[in-house]
Formats: structure tokens, C-alpha cells, sequence
């Protein structure tokens, strides 16, 4: 049976097999830069199916949310990283000797291998067994590595590992060259030989930097001279060589499964704190929020768009947090305002932030209360497909049809500019149709639109994105709740883009 998880409360949990594809909503919210890019450095514990699966029940993130909060400890931080380089190692060692052909240094490499792996499993429980932990994850964690470095097992395997190790050392022979002729024997200790040797190679020394630690070469795989050798040498040393055989048999698979476990679930951790320490170290907020299976009164304060922020960081540029707040009977943010004015930005940051949440992440934010969403779904303007011979229209109220059947009251939906392509008229009829829809089963939703009309429905806020007062054409960025203005701020865009009538009949004059 399956050990304690690091990522799951219940120890059977793990992700579910449609996990494995990334959800449709991913693209829509930059879901997937974020994923691609706080994985691109841990592409070995295939990490990405973690990062599509979200939680559904409110004591399970808060499961993550408590180990999150105990790796903030910079020292419990440290030593969770120096044991996954230990296991690293032990992998890459595992890996290098199921390749090489010789025998022997196989036998070797896993011996060695095996070391690694017994001692960082003591130096984990040792260590985190003086560590102040809160989490469950952890203490369940501490008990486990208690239990197994304890157990006949274990004892019996770091047993073996000390007494063959202690034997082969004692390995010693000599070599006779001759020509083509190699000659390998037992060696016979001679003091005074050593150092006549060590005296006329000492002229080979380059300096007090050298020392074994240098010269010693990283272990690499053996010449046909050198595996030669080592075959002569294993004739000469049957006894020891032949428990060197004994090892591998008896420990084959030595590494338990539940630490294996460990070893690969705690870079969800780790790979997320990575990915947004560079963008805390730049200033901008993250915290850990309430989620609630039940409440819809939900509110952020000085929220971020995480994949713009990490685009915008990489070039010294600054990002433009928002609030929201929705309270009692509240359940739609209608969001209007000018173009290019970051509505569609801060649709993003929405769908972002409750599906971070529902992950059991630290959100982009100074505070969060969200709901846990049994699904997001999201409806962005899309390419007219020529394949399937439907109109752009046709497209938006086919998906729109799809998601609406889809949903349920625990779900979140984020339209984004739908019925752009055809009349106002027309698009203000179905939009009240589809937010009907939303109201009637009591959805949370975001809306972002042209239609000021849309803000006035029941259930909704409306949220309008901003300008500078005395200068229309710079964007604030900011969206504030306040009722729709019906300002596009078009002749701005318009001069900026020096597309005025005076302008275009100045150039037709030239």
C-alpha cells in the first residue's frame, strides 16, 4: 500500500488519467505560458498534469496550501533541495549503469547508487525531524521516513552497503606492464615502493592546487584496457566480487515507492515557489487565499494577469494590479470601457487566479477569498475556421450552446468579446440570452463586452476599464466598479493611430 502523500490528502489520490491533456481553457487564460514556462526546468518529473488537475474539495487545497506555507521556511526549503539532488544523482546513476557495458562498474555504480539513496534518506528524517512543520503533508511525511529508515529493510540494506563497501576497499593489486603484455596480482604492501613511486611522478604535480579531489576523474565509463583490468581483478578477488553479485540480486529496486513518490511530487512545489520568486523579489504580491466549496462572495485585492507579469518583469516593465469584489447576490462582472484598455487582461487574472486556487498555489495578489470551481470554462474570440464553413457567429453560439450544457452551478465562466461579429442589435439580444442562462442557475461569471446595456441585468457589477482624465489616449489599465460610462475613447485611438479625417485628407492632398 501507497505511503503519505506530499500533494494529496489521502495517500490512493493521485491525478486522474483525463488529466493528462491540457484543459481546453488553458490557451484562452495563458494557463499554459505560465505551465511551460515554471516547468521548463523539471521536465524529468513530468510536472505539467499536476498543473492542469485542479482540487475540488476545500480541505484538499488547503492540504497544499499548508505545505506551501511550511516551505517558507528558508531551511526546511534548503533541505528538501539538497535531498532532491541526492536522489538526482542516485537516478542518473541508476540510468548511467543500465548503459554501460561493463559488468563490474555497473555493480559498482548501483553499490553507489545505493549509498546515495540510504543517506539521504537519513539526512531527510534527521533533518526534518528538527524542523518546526505545521503540515500534514510533512508530519505525515516525518512518520513515514521514521518508520521505513527503521525498518529491517532499510537497516538491512545500509548494512549491506557498509560491509561490501569496507570489503572493497580493501581491494588492493598491483599491475605489471611489459610491452603488450598486462599482468595484474595481488598487491603486497610496501610502504617504502609508494613513496619511491609518489617521488617520481611528484614532478608531474602542478602546484598546491592540485590534491585526489582534483585529479580524481567524474566517473565515467571504463576504456576496454581499464574494463579489462577490472575483469582480471575480479578473478584475483572472487570472494569480494562475487558479493558485489550477492548486492545487486538481493537489492535490486532498492528505492522505496512512496519516496520516489516524494522525490517527484515535491518539485510541484518547488518549480511553482521558483517560478514566482524572481517576480516577489520585483516587489509584486502573493498570498495564500480562502477558498470556499459554497460561498460565491468572493473579492482580491491588487490582482495580477501572472503570465503578463512574467512577460512584462523579463523586460524591467511595470505590472498594473486590480481589485474585485463580488458580496450577497452578486455573481457577473460585466467589464466595458475603451479598447486596449486591459479588460481582456483582467478577464485573465480572474480565470488565473481561481484556477492557481483551486491547485492549492499561493495566488497573484495582496488578498483572496475565491470559489472552488468544479470547472472553468472560457469563451475568447477566436480565427473564423474556413474548414468548418460556419460563420463567425455560428462559431461563437455553437461553443457558447456547448458550454452553457456543460455547466453547473459550481462553475465559473469567462466570455470574452462574444458577438463582436455582428449587429448591436443583434448582440445585445443574445448576450442577454446567454447571461439569462447564467443567472438563471446562478453561475459566477465575467463578461467583457461593448454593451453598457449588459451592466444593468440582475446579478451583475459593472466594471468599466479607465483613461487618464486629461489625456484619453494613455490607459490606466485600471478597472473600477462604477456604472458604465458608454466612453469608447474611439477619436483617441483613432489620433493615435493618425487615422482622423483631417489626417487621412492631409495625406490624400500628398
Amino acid at each position: 500500500m501507497m505511503g503519505p502523500g506530499i500533494l494529496f490528502a489521502h495517500p490512493d489520490d493521485d491525478i486522474r488519467d483525463d488529466a493528462m491533456l491540457e484543459p481546453a481553457c488553458f490557451q484562452d487564460l495563458h494557463l499554459d505560458q505560465i505551465v511551460s514556462a515554471l516547468t521548463a526546468d523539471y521536465e524529468e518529473y513530468h510536472l505539467n498534469p499536476f498543473f492542469y488537475a485542479p482540487l475540488h474539495r476545500a480541505d484538499d487545497v488547503r492540504y497544499r496550501q499548508e505545505v506551501f506555507e511550511d516551505l517558507r521556511d528558508d531551511h526546511l526549503y534548503l533541505i528538501i533541495r539538497t535531498f532532491a539532488k541526492e536522489m538526482q544523482s542516485m537516478r542518473q546513476l541508476l540510468s548511467r549503469a543500465e548503459k554501460n557495458p561493463n559488468t563490474y562498474q555497473n555493480k559498482g555504480w548501483f553499490l553507489e547508487a545505493a549509498r546515495i539513496y540510504t543517506e539521504a534518506i537519513q539526512s531527510l528524517a534527521d533533518a526534518l525531524s528538527k524542523c518546526s512543520l505545521e503540515s500534514r503533508g510533512f508530519l505525515a511525511m516525518l512518520t513515514y521516513l521514521n518508520q521505513y529508515s527503521s525498518s529491517e529493510q532499510f537497516i538491512s540494506l545500509a548494512e549491506d552497503i557498509t560491509r561490501l563497501s569496507n570489503e572493497l576497499a580493501g581491494v588492493a593489486y598491483t599491475i605489471h606492464i611489459r610491452g603488450n603484455e598486462v599482468t595484474v596480482c595481488r598487491n603486497v604492501p610496501d610502504e617504502e615502493y609508494y613513496q619511491e613511486v609518489a617521488d617520481i611522478f611528484s614532478k608531474f604535480l602542478t602546484g598546491p592546487g592540485t590534491s585526489d579531489k582534483d585529479t580524481i576523474p567524474e566517473q565515467r565509463e571504463m576504456s576496454q584496457v581499464e574494463g579489462r583490468i577490472l575483469d582480471l581483478v575480479s578473478r584475483l578477488f572472487q570472494n569480494e566480487f562475487s558479493h558485489l553479485d550477492t548486492f545487486q540480486e538481493k537489492h535490486a529496486g532498492f528505492a522505496d515507492e512512496t519516496i520516489c513518490r516524494f522525490d517527484r511530487d515535491i518539485h510541484f512545489y518547488i518549480a511553482y515557489l521558483e517560478f514566482i520568486s524572481c517576480l516577489k523579489q520585483k516587489g509584486l504580491p502573493f498570498c495564500t487565499p480562502l477558498v470556499s466549496e459554497t460561498s460565491k462572495e468572493i473579492c482580491c485585492t491588487e490582482g495580477f494577469d501572472l503570465a503578463l507579469a512574467n512577460s512584462l518583469l523579463s523586460g524591467n516593465r511595470s505590472v498594473v494590479p486590480n481589485d474585485f469584489f463580488l458580496q450577497q447576490e452578486e455573481r457577473i462582472l460585466v467589464i466595458t470601457g475603451p479598447n486596449q484598455g486591459g479588460k481582456t487582461t483582467f478577464a485573465r487574472m480572474y480565470g488565473q487566479l481561481h484556477h492557481l486556487a483551486s491547485l492549492g498555489c499561493p495566488v497573484p495578489g495582496r488578498t483572496a477569498r475565491l470559489f472552488l470551481p468544479d470547472k472553468l470554462f472560457t469563451h475568447f474570440e477566436q480565427e473564423e475556421d474556413i474548414n468548418t464553413f460556419r460563420s463567425k457567429l455560428e462559431d461563437d453560439l455553437e461553443r457558447i450552446h456547448t458550454i452553457l450544457n456543460q455547466c453547473t452551478p459550481r462553475s465559473i465562466i469567462i466570455i470574452n468579446e462574444i458577438f463582436s461579429s455582428t449587429t448591436v442589435q443583434d448582440a445585445l439580444f443574445l448576450g442577454h440570452k446567454v447571461l439569462d442562462q447564467v443567472i438563471d442557475q446562478d453561475i459566477l461569471c465575467i463578461y467583457v463586452t461593448f454593451l453598457d446595456e449588459l451592466t444593468t441585468l440582475p446579478k451583475t457589477v459593472s466594471m468599466v476599464s479607465t483613461v487618464v482624465v486629461d489625456d484619453p489616449d494613455q490607459r490606466t489599465y485600471r478597472i473600477e466598479r462604477k456604472p458604465a460610462d458608454g466612453l469608447s475613447y474611439a477619436m483617441a485611438i483613432a489620433r493615435k493611430n493618425q487615422v482622423t479625417y483631417e489626417k487621412i485628407k492631409e495625406r490624400m492632398r500628398s
